[in-house]
């Protein structure tokens, strides 16, 4: 017998990877789900069954596209607030807000407003001359981190500047490229961390457990849960994700990538308002993955479990190069507690195609497991 109650329908701004895997978590709830995609090779629009042709970052785009929609959420941050704030003038529900959506699109915003609150962030200042930059220094000591205000991610945007020189060049090119930046002071970390945290706008929150990253030039290499740290600092980096969480009226996930310096200080790094890399082991690694749970925190349904199927879960990045597309290297046969995701992207050296991950008893064994899947794959 056919429900006359109607599927709801999501519309989902932007059409990468994050947005991909929205798609597929939507089928089970059955979700009437749409993508606004800026071409028709983009990895959400091969496999959305709703696809339309639009830039993000266009307003008109965005209203017209969401006005369609029940409930508007996002595949990056990289998008018109403008157009979200007209689609909640006229009561099309969007998660994350404009409101929320400010702290992870604009840096000094989000520093400073952290700062304001009481988080433990790195001393930064905002950068307009090379006397800034001088004053910063002879005050914090070099190198320094520079960071573009709006528009970096995965490594984009961020420079490690040691003296002077290095400064006054990075200046005249930020200058010229039309890029705002601050600078902060330069953390030494013993290690990367991410809390992940999904909240609903009535209220309701849970965490994942708190997972371990590994950058390389500002991209995220592989994540494993949990993170082998102590209780101690387990619960002060989840206390801090969920006040995070609450201070931006989080709606869906938000994720809280967090440095840890060797004395066990820990420090926010930056916060993204959507689905995170660290997070991709949830779909295979625990009950509820993120991409479900952001649909559930967005449309404001009761949150499924997160807790682990497994003692650990492990994900990595398999990120192109010239030579290989894992694509080609299907089918393989792989392990029980291994699984591969690929995101149907043309490799180009660096991109991120896809992820593998591994699931079981020992932080040893999955590395083993996911190693021998990624050495059939690139």
């Amino acid at each position: 017998m056919n429900s006359s109650r109607p599927r709801p329908i999501l519309g989902i701004v932007g059409a990468g990877q994050l947005a991909r895997m929205m798609v597929q978590a939507a089928v089970p709830l059955n979700i009437d789900v749409r993508v606004l995609a800026k071409t028709s090779a983009d990895s959400a629009a091969l496999i959305a069954p709703h696809v339309e042709i639009g830039d993000p970052a266009d307003e008109n785009a965005i209203v017209s596209f969401g006005e369609k929609c029940d409930f508007v959420t996002l595949d990056h941050e990289l998008v018109n607030l403008v157009g979200l704030e007209k689609l909640l003038a006229n009561k099309v529900k969007v998660q994350p807000t404009p409101k929320t959506l400010q702290f992870a699109k604009n840096k000094l915003y989000q520093r400073t407003s952290f700062q304001a609150a009481g988080f433990p962030v790195p001393s930064f200042s905002k950068i307009d001359t090379l006397a800034d930059f001088v004053e910063f220094g002879d005050r914090h000591g070099w190198p320094l981190a520079a960071k573009a205000i709006t528009g970096g991610y995965d490594g984009r945007g961020v420079w490690i500047i040691g003296d002077t020189e290095a400064a006054e060049k990075l200046l005249a090119e930020t200058k010229e490229a039309g890029i705002n930046l601050y600078v902060e002071e330069h953390v030494e970390i013993e290690k990367e961390l991410a809390v992940l945290v999904v909240r609903r706008p009535s209220g309701e929150l849970q965490t994942y457990p708190i997972i371990e990253t590994r950058q390389e030039d500002g991209i995220c290499h592989e994540a494993i849960a949990p993170a082998r740290i102590s209780q101690a600092i387990e619960e002060n980096a989840r206390k801090i994700g969920v006040d995070v969480a609450e201070f931006t009226e989080a709606g869906g996930i938000i994720a809280i990538e967090l440095f840890l310096k060797a004395d066990g200080i820990i420090l926010i790094n930056e916060v993204a308002t959507r689905p995170h890399n660290s997070g991709h082991l949830t779909i295979d690694g625990t009950i509820t993955s993120q991409f479900e749970n952001h649909l559930r925190g967005v449309m404001d349904w009761p949150l499924g479990s997160t807790t682990m199927t497994s003692k650990f879960a492990l994900m990595i990045n398999i990120l192109g190069s010239s030579e290989a597309d894992p694509s080609d290297r299907l089918p393989l046969n792989h392990s029980s507690d291994t699984a591969i995701h690929l995101y149907g992207k043309v490799a180009r050296a660096g991109r991120k195609l896809g992820h593998i991950t591994a699931v079981g008893d020992s932080p040893e064994t999955i590395y083993q497991s996911a190693q021998k899947l990624i050495n059939h794959l690139v």
